[in-house]
């Protein structure tokens, strides 16, 4: 019960902290060239991410 009981608190920590700096993990990840790449390259592996990134960066034809 003890140990359920403070892997619990542990995971809870843990996941509170990377909240609070979420934005410097971010940008601590990014930093390096190899793992950005593969960090996009995995989110732009999905169809609705894809799509409407290049919607925004495009944008319709005005053609």
């Amino acid at each position: 019960m003890s140990r359920m009981l403070t892997t619990i608190l542990m995971i809870g920590s843990i996941g509170y902290f990377a909240y609070r700096y979420r934005f410097r993990l971010i940008n601590l990840l990014l930093a390096s060239g190899w793992l950005r790449r593969v960090a996009l390259g995995s989110i732009m592996s999905f169809p609705g991410v894809k799509n409407k990134m290049l919607k925004t960066v495009f944008g319709p034809s005005e053609w």
